[in-house]
């Protein structure tokens, strides 16, 4: 009983020790509240300006440029030969409305007129640049600067080389800027989409300016609608006769963006069924447009075409590529030769390849990132041999790597990496995952010495037992376990679409609602990402139930664990994220009392074609799937506060979706908060975005908080 009595007191000493400790800490001041002025707890890193060769790399610590020898270890300050001047990049570019081109540093101006020209592109030998104007294509010799128009049909309707709006927001990607010409790599040809929209219904959208308002014409396909009629065109940088592909654009059908193999000879060109269930890959003959099947990939479900995919990886030797598919359930790359041929998987198991940084050929080596294999909210860097064999993870400890910066033959590499408790690094590793020195620590000095609020990655078991759902939380600061504290919960919750990594984060909005006594968090359902395309097949047919059905297990978890006011649980998102918050408040609304919801999808009949019956399929095909997906099914169980809010000429998530729940509700009595905003597409800036923040804030201490605004955190 004696010892049980002394180890009583000494935990006891340990816990004031500890409470005397959190006592003397700093507490943050106004201005790292709401300036994020976090000087002296947290630093800038070093910048990496670039590899000067494969052991050796440039880089600034404030204001100086340091080389480090990666061999060595040893940094010395750079002096003027120590570093090689960067090859002179060639490139075009719009400046006052006019074609410029810079090659080997000397800046050419190519066009002297008022026309509107989009996406200048310099070809692969600097003797072209191909544009579109009006929706037709040109290119302008350099030397000479003629111009030469390759096509003469464009229209509102016909656009060759300009993208529909389909094509752009879901296939190939906005980064795209609607362009859809690309030069093959010896610059004797160029392929481009030419697409006819007038198959495609049109939108209408409106404002309120002027006397007359505002009204815009777009060419929308939704769910059910007829698509985009598309060619796929091959023609020579001069003009003269054009060639399409051996498709027939009448063919219910979409087309991912093309890739030249590396001489030139043949653009592989990716065709998915309406379905988009069956992705073939066929090679096109420029000269003839004759085509020639070398890939067929089937799925119960549907396969991913749109932008962010890199599929195809062809070798510099022109002898293989590696293909990216996640046919097992899980991404992985695949070895296959040039005519279609298998010849080994390179990855394999249950993870998810990300991205492919390198392949060294000479050495049969592919590197590459990938959810890690130990923690699914982190990304790790491995290689693994072209043969499949050798896999090494690159990376270590309980990190996110956020950025791998590999040298050029890829013997070193710096990686930028943290955790939720952890702030960011800069290391400095060898191809053998021997870390070779540390080169910046974004704590500064004084982290230690303050009073910040703890932020943790939790996983939280499904309900059937099959998944570990992760959850990112930032507790109040100086938690008290007796009380109960109101929740918000920031989502996407699109499919593959996940917001929670394992990644140090610290701002002033965040650190003063902790201390406010908020909980903070944001969670991922099982058809994220976290668990490869086998969890995300879950979402096939069936919109919103899955992710809803996930996110109520992890909130039940946190008031049953967490100290969670069951009366004060907020849920907010844009875009598919303003979808689940409504589903939220009226599916959901036995778990969620409160949501903000911004550019939200209500009923899935309003959104456009690819994208949603990539899941759904059509409303013809997946009626029920439709009704149960939809927001309008479930405006009777609403019983909470809900906040709409939508731009009035959004052109992607049209506002008719937060204008029919508004009727709804409206019908059914129910209260809620709704606002506007004229010119406001998806999303908008300028005082009208910081208005919508204001408004977020003073809902957050109306509801959540329940207490007046703290008139600093307003904008």
């Amino acid at each position: 009983m004696l010892f049980f009595v002394k180890k009583l007191t000494a935990v006891a000493a340990l816990a004031l020790v500890s409470l005397c400790t959190m006592a003397q800490k700093k507490e943050l001041t106004d201005d790292q509240y709401f300036k994020n002025d976090f000087k002296g707890i947290i630093q800038p890193l070093p910048v990496i300006n670039k590899w000067i060769d494969d052991s050796h790399v440039s880089i600034t610590r404030t204001g100086k440029e340091f080389v480090l020898d990666c061999k060595t270890g040893i940094e010395k300050e750079a002096a003027a030969t120590d570093a090689k001047s960067d090859v002179a990049k060639s490139g075009a570019y719009l400046k006052s409305g006019n074609i410029f081109v810079k090659v080997n540093g000397v800046e050419t101006q190519l066009t002297s007129d008022t026309t509107k020209k989009i996406n200048p592109i310099i070809s692969p030998d600097n003797n072209y640049v191909a544009f579109t104007r009006y929706n037709d294509l040109y290119t302008i010799n350099i030397a000479t600067k003629k111009e030469n128009r390759l096509t003469t049909d464009g229209s509102d309707v016909i656009l060759n080389g300009y993208a529909s709006w389909v094509y752009t927001e879901e296939i190939l990607g906005r980064a795209s800027l609607y362009r859809t010409f690309w030069w093959s790599p010896d610059s004797k040809h160029l392929a481009f989409f030419r697409t006819d929209d007038s198959p495609v219904p049109v939108y209408i959208i409106t404002d309120g300016n002027g006397q007359h308002g505002y009204v815009e014409k777009e060419r929308y396909p939704k769910v059910g609608d007829a698509n985009p009629q598309v060619k796929i065109g091959l023609v020579a940088p001069e003009g003269g006769n054009i060639v399409f592909a051996d498709f027939d654009d009448k063919d219910d059908q979409y087309f991912g963006a093309p890739y030249w193999t590396p001489d030139g000879s043949a653009l592989w060109v990716q065709w998915i069924n309406r379905g988009q269930n069956n992705l073939k890959i066929w090679s096109v003959n420029p000269a003839t447009g004759d085509k020639k099947e070398i890939y067929d990939e089937k799925q119960k479900t549907w396969i991913q075409l749109e932008d962010g995919y890199e599929r195809l990886h062809f070798l510099s030797s022109g002898k293989n590529v590696i293909l990216e598919s996640d046919q097992t359930g899980w991404n992985h790359l695949y070895l296959y030769d040039m005519t279609g041929k298998l010849i080994n998987p390179i990855t394999s198991g249950k993870f998810t390849v990300l991205n492919l940084t390198k392949v060294d050929e000479k050495k049969g080596i592919v590197y590459f990132t990938a959810r890690s294999r130990e923690n699914s909210a982190r990304i790790d860097f491995y290689c693994i041999g072209l043969n499949g064999k050798n896999l090494l993870r690159l990376t270590s400890g309980d990190y996110n790597n956020t950025n791998i910066n590999l040298s050029p033959n890829g013997s070193y590499f710096i990686t930028t990496s943290s955790n939720s408790g952890t702030p960011t690094k800069l290391t400095l590793v060898n191809n053998k995952g021997k870390i070779i020195k540390e080169i910046g620590d974004s704590k500064a000095a004084e982290f230690a010495e303050y009073n910040l609020a703890t932020t943790e990655l939790l996983r939280v078991k499904s309900d059937d037992d099959l998944y570990d759902l992760p959850m990112k939380v930032t507790w109040p600061v100086n938690m008290d376990k007796s009380k109960k504290y109101p929740v918000l919960i920031s989502i996407y919750g699109g499919p593959n679409a996940g917001s929670c990594w394992d990644s140090w984060g610290l701002n002033g909005n965040q650190q003063f609602y902790a201390k406010e006594g908020l909980i903070q968090v944001v969670m991922d359902h099982r058809a994220s990402g976290h668990f490869g395309k086998e969890g995300v097949n879950y979402m096939y047919r069936n919109l919103g139930y899955w992710e809803m059905k996930d996110y109520s297990t992890m909130v039940k978890w946190l008031i049953a664990n967490g100290s969670a006011d069951p009366t004060r649980i907020c849920i907010t998102g844009f875009s598919y994220g303003g979808y689940m918050t409504c589903y939220a408040l009226t599916y959901g609304s036995d778990v969620f009392t409160h949501g903000m919801a911004g550019g939200s999808v209500t009923d899935w009949s309003f959104y456009d074609t690819h994208y949603t019956e990539r899941y759904m399929d059509t409303p013809a095909e997946n009626p029920e799937g439709y009704k149960t997906s939809s927001v309008l099914s479930y405006v009777d169980k609403y019983k909470g506060m809900l906040q709409i809010v939508h731009g009035v000429i959004d052109d992607n998530v049209h506002i008719q979706n937060s204008i029919n729940l508004i009727s709804k509700l409206q019908d059914a009595k129910k209260k809620f908060e709704f606002m506007e905003y004229s010119g406001g597409r998806h999303g908008w800036g300028g005082n009208k975005w910081l208005h919508y923040m204001n408004l977020k804030t003073e809902f957050i201490y109306k509801y959540l908080l329940e207490k007046p605004v703290n008139k600093l955190m307003l904008k």
